[in-house]
């Protein structure tokens, strides 16, 4: 299990989650909505350097901290590209990363390994984060919920065919999605109305 901490942030009580390895001083941080000071002071306090901004999708409400924070400590920041076609409205502007990432990357940050999974609907980009016994999810799933659709760029039948295939991993994960609480993908494939075929 890899240390996460989790911090709502800012109006829509966006979950960012500081994450690292047993034996890393280095770290990732997860969609750092507004509020970066608040992501500076906690890394801060936990002696952490920040190594990498991991972005699950683009929306204004996950990247809102992401500039301030890379122009502070240099990180690099991975975003899948086809988030790039979002109006800016929804994005707070152009988006900003340093490294795309997509489909079956594997990247090895903060001392640990991390899959990256497609799972648009939410919007044209969106990934969920798979690493060890956890899975971000971003908006693609909620405990009990998922993403919303009616946005540009989001699709009902998409997001739905991610959701089936988050449904059809091996083994169970705990899940912790882009807003409200943390849950298992066991609990979610029994209960969750929206991970069925």
């Amino acid at each position: 299990m890899p240390n996460i901490r989790t911090l709502p942030l800012g109006d829509y009580q966006t979950n960012c989650y500081i994450l690292w390895g047993r034996d890393s001083r280095r770290c990732c941080v997860i969609d750092p909505g507004f509020q970066p000071e608040a992501v500076a002071q906690t890394l801060k306090d936990l002696g952490l350097t920040l190594e990498a901004i991991l972005l699950t999708h683009g929306h204004f409400d996950h990247v809102g901290g992401v500039k301030a924070l890379a122009a502070d400590t240099g990180c690099l920041v991975y975003l899948c590209p086809e988030d790039l076609s979002m109006p800016p409205i929804i994005t707070d502007g152009p988006l900003y990363y340093t490294n795309p990432y997509g489909e079956g990357d594997r990247l090895h940050l903060a001392g640990l390994d991390i899959c990256v999974l497609h799972t648009p609907g939410h919007t044209p980009g969106s990934v969920c984060l798979l690493t060890e016994d956890a899975l971000f999810s971003g908006d693609t799933l909620f405990a009990g919920s998922c993403g919303r659709t009616d946005l540009p760029g989001g699709d009902w039948n998409t997001i739905r065919a991610s959701l089936a295939r988050l449904a059809a991993l091996e083994g169970d994960f705990r899940v912790y999605p882009g807003h409200g609480n943390a849950t298992s993908l066991a609990y979610e494939r029994r209960y969750n109305p929206y991970m069925g075929a």
